[in-house]
């Protein structure tokens, strides 16, 4: 059974953060992705190149929510993402997956054109019911110049969960559901919806 870590009763502050912070928070970022995931400890030594490189592609931004301990802050969520281009792997997949679908090569070209992939959105089991969720999405959409949002998330039962219900308030809709990544054997849905994020498309409540 993992350590209950504690997590301070403040409310988190949503912020964004440089290449420069998550190079230096890695470690603890990934921590966050373990925990939000259930993963296997460990698994964060596998991700943190990936993490890394992802780091240096066009279009990357990342946000953080953090609560302060004096002089010091803890990170407790963490997401970010970037411009997508046909010679990444995810954006090869989902192309790939998208033609199985059944969707025509027009439109699978038109949708993955010009898109922002977000990659990681995670909030440490302790600290979640904020809303960090929806603020750190919120801000990572915001001004984005590209066409489309895409993104993956693991297919839960009745899309029961914090993930689903938050892409859903946000206008998230089905690209592909029930796919499989090479390499994982759970099956995912991508979801996407149009940019810009308009004050008209979030939540009211």
């Amino acid at each position: 059974m993992r350590a209950v870590e504690h997590i301070p009763a403040q409310t988190p502050l949503v912020v964004d953060l440089s290449p420069q912070e998550v190079r230096a928070r890695l470690r603890e970022a990934l921590a966050i992705y373990v925990a939000a995931m259930d993963y296997p400890k460990g698994t964060e030594h596998h991700r943190a190149p990936m993490w890394t490189e992802h780091i240096s592609r066009p279009g990357w931004r990342a946000v953080g929510a953090v609560v302060n301990q004096g002089q010091s802050s803890k990170l407790v969520a963490v997401g970010y993402g970037y411009r997508g281009a046909p010679h990444q792997w995810w954006h090869q997949q989902v192309y790939g997956g998208m033609r199985n679908a059944g969707w025509s090569e027009a439109a699978i070209r038109q949708t993955m054109a010009n898109y922002f992939e977000l990659t990681e959105l995670h909030v440490h089991p302790n600290a979640q019911g904020h809303g960090l969720g929806e603020a750190m999405l919120v801000r990572l959409l915001a001004d984005r110049t590209e066409q489309v949002a895409l993104l993956s998330t693991p297919e839960v039962n009745h899309e029961d969960n914090r993930a689903w219900r938050l892409y859903r308030r946000l206008g998230f809709n089905d690209v592909i559901r029930n796919f499989t990544f090479t390499g994982d054997s759970r099956p995912f849905a991508v979801l996407g919806r149009n940019l810009p994020l308009t004050a008209d498309d979030r939540p009211t409540s």
